[in-house]
């Protein structure tokens, strides 16, 4: 499948993301999109990213752009800084994929590409420019520490006195980045885990074999939690002290209201709670682009958040100014400050309302192979109700915002949607203990995988 547009981005196999693929899109983003006063380029650790940021630069050089380098670096610390210079950006990353898929992402002076922005970028790929002179570009060094330190200044250098902190380095681009700026708020850190190679972390199906050595990992240390991020830092993982793994729709939760947020955009597939802890709840597909075109129809103190915990702040808070893109630091920071006055983060948790999700993934499914189960279900009777057979219920209603959310007549919740960025078939369940959740997870998964094998 070549590389297209999916939930966030451009992304596709490396193998396809060729000089001539690259440098079309980013030409077609200049001519259709505004520029600003340059464009900023960063990138994650995978292999690959240091090549296709190259053709990136190249690229817009051509086109007549000023390019800013901002090397390896998180997608919200590189979003700051080029809107804080009036300037669009590309990041290069796959984010939670394997590493022999990447993409590109997108950013006006405003902010992430909107939906709309997509279809201008398309619609102009086949046109031809004039080659312009071209610019030297410009080495920005501070973007990442600029971005850190926004949160010494937000919440100050006692916020984590006196906790020891585990950091889960792997292949995350901004780990040295968080492990400084736990140090910076008073916290002790232990690294854990870091890795000379890309491990592509997905923070909404975390391996049962990284769930079992998280576990390990806080009890060897006696920690207070483990936080840690995807490849590009814009989705956070947060364990516990037991090491058990904070769903991100939850961290949305607790960060959302611990900031006083009325208004919570959220996609379908984000637990029900938020019903229960904001006065009011915009659900929308699952994509960044989708949660900000939500939270822009709101004029109140809104945020937005996703299941993979990616947040997005849309008003100035706790000394924080907005930052329109998936974030990943402040759903860990908050959170770990919070459960101070609880106690303990199991202890915050506990206080949540009790709707709780899980996620996982088949991968290499086709996104057609996919779409044509999920249409099964959606509108073949016998087959649907076979389905919901395997949980022991039978359908209350559904949703087709994105893919196939069936609510059961007990409350329970089984979803499905081929995923946007990769050829996988994801499942989300919701229920009202974490362990049912999960149990209805495995047996979904298992049954899924039946369908496609017959």
């Amino acid at each position: 499948m070549p590389p297209k547009f999916g939930t966030s981005g451009l992304r596709g196999l490396v193998t396809d993301l060729t000089p001539q693929l690259v440098g079309s899109h980013v030409a077609a983003f200049i001519r259709a999109c505004p520029t600003g006063s340059g464009l900023f380029v960063g990138r994650d650790l995978r292999p690959s990213s240091a090549d296709i940021a190259g053709m990136v630069a190249q690229a817009a050089h051509a086109a007549g752009l000023q390019v800013t380098d901002c090397g390896d670096i998180p997608t919200p610390a590189l979003a700051l800084a080029a809107m804080s210079a009036g300037a669009s950006a590309v990041m290069i990353t796959g984010s939670h994929i394997p590493a022999d898929r990447n993409g590109l992402k997108f950013y006006t002076p405003e902010g992430e590409i909107t939906k709309a922005h997509e279809t201008a970028i398309l619609a102009t790929l086949s046109q031809a420019d004039s080659p312009a002179p071209s610019t030297a570009a410009f080495r920005n060094t501070t973007a990442g520490q600029e971005y850190a330190d926004r949160y010494v200044t937000a919440f100050g250098t006692s916020a984590l006195e006196g906790l020891r902190i585990g950091v889960y380095s792997h292949s995350a681009v901004g780990r040295d980045l968080l492990m400084d700026l736990v140090v910076a708020l008073g916290g002790e850190v232990i690294e854990l885990g870091r890795s000379a190679h890309f491990i592509p972390v997905d923070t909404e199906a975390v391996s049962p074999e990284l769930r079992r050595q998280l576990r390990l990992w806080a009890r060897e240390h006696e920690l207070y939690a483990i936080i840690s991020t995807d490849g590009d830092g814009d989705r956070p993982l947060l364990t516990d002290e037991t090491g058990w793994v904070i769903v991100g729709d939850v961290l949305g939760q607790i960060t959302g209201a611990a900031l006083g947020a009325a208004v919570a955009v959220t996609p379908v597939s984000s637990n029900s709670g938020a019903e229960t802890v904001f006065d009011h709840v915009i659900r929308t597909r699952i994509g960044s682009p989708y949660v900000i075109a939500g939270m822009e129809t709101a004029a109140e103190q809104v945020v937005g958040y996703e299941a993979n915990g990616g947040f997005l702040l849309g008003f100035h808070a706790n000394g924080l100014p907005p930052l329109m893109t998936r974030d990943a630091v402040l759903p860990l920071l908050v959170p770990l400050i919070q459960a101070r006055t609880a106690g303990a983060l199991s202890a915050l948790v506990a206080q949540q309302p009790a709707h709780f999700t899980a996620s996982d993934r088949l991968q290499e499914v086709p996104t057609e192979r996919s779409r044509t189960l999920i249409a099964s279900l959606s509108t073949g009777r016998s087959a649907q109700a076979a389905f919901l057979a395997k949980f022991g219920g039978a359908l209350g209603s559904t949703d087709q915002t994105d893919g196939l959310r069936m609510t059961l007549k007990d409350g329970r919740i089984v979803h499905l949607r081929p995923s946007g960025n990769a050829p996988e078939l994801r499942l989300y369940t919701e229920a009202s203990s974490p362990d049912v959740a999960q149990e209805m997870l495995s047996l979904g998964l298992a049954t899924l995988k039946e369908l496609l094998d017959s």
